[in-house]
């Protein structure tokens, strides 16, 4: 449920929000500006300053925020490595401007690739309004979710041990079953990219998808937001030789490209 169709819907029902339908609107909030205020969070919602407050200190031990007097902030540590709620909701904007242009080398008939991740999870909003006939191969259980709505598009599930907080499969069975497969594309949502290091990620478990994919796939293309350049996560998975293309919004200078081609990394 989108920011307006919740606002629309406590007006016109004068039905008390949800502590899960205020914590959304309270992220998407952070999203647009750097930090929010109880005040102003207390009239968006329709709710008192009292069940703001308990709402922002609930969200800080979940995680989520950083409750600061009179209001919130985004915490440092969310950025690279919280988990899948909250990455999502970072820079939605910038991942969505990348998947749309991924989606653009998709052909009918292919076979996609999906590894899991917040951005390929934004992807598969932008894909399952697509008219052409395709098959998709995932372990991304919330991509599946979402891809499930268009009939034109055959899913395939992977299996495997499961992974609550990434909503995604892993191990052993999950590569096992990847592996049965030759994607025309695969889409890979990875945590951070550099020039010397090359794509690097703190989710261990996901690891040998991200390797596995790069090998079988005819074209390989990292699908990350811009605010990744120029980071380093936790440990190395793919050389930069490994992925054909890095799609990325369009927040990424000229100078930057030039910069990252000359070290074998082709930004579009």
């Amino acid at each position: 449920m989108n920011l307006f169709s919740i606002l629309k819907k406590q007006k016109g029902e004068s039905k008390v929000m949800l502590y899960a339908e205020r914590v959304e609107i309270i992220l998407q909030q952070l999203q647009l500006r750097s930090t929010v205020k109880v005040t102003e969070l207390s009239q968006l919602l329709h709710v008192s300053v009292d069940t703001v407050r308990r709402d922002l200190k609930a969200m800080e031990q979940e995680g989520l925020i950083r409750y600061i007097h009179g209001g919130a902030c985004l915490p440092e540590i969310m950025s690279p490595f919280s988990d899948f709620t909250g990455r999502e909701i970072i820079n939605s904007e910038w991942k969505r401007e990348a998947s749309k242009k991924a989606i653009s080398y998709i052909k009918q008939g292919n076979l996609i690739a999906l590894n899991s991740g917040t951005t390929n999870t934004i992807l598969a909003q932008e894909l399952v309004n697509t008219d052409k006939k395709i098959t998709v191969v995932t372990n991304n259980y919330a991509a599946i979710h979402i891809l499930m709505q268009n009939e034109k598009i055959h899913l395939i599930s992977i299996g495997g041990d499961i992974d609550s907080l990434e909503r995604s499969s892993y191990g052993t069975v999950c590569e096992s079953e990847f592996g049965q497969y030759y994607p025309d594309i695969a889409f890979l949502s990875i945590n951070a990219v550099n020039c010397e290091d090359g794509y690097t990620d703190f989710r261990f478990h996901e690891m040998g998808v991200l390797r596995l994919l790069a090998k079988r796939a005819k074209q390989v293309i990292a699908v990350m937001d811009s605010s990744k350049l120029d980071k380093r996560s936790k440990k190395k998975v793919l050389s930069a030789e490994e992925i054909d293309l890095l799609v990325m919004d369009d927040q990424v200078s000229e100078e930057t490209k030039k910069k990252y081609r000359e070290k074998g990394i082709l930004i579009i």
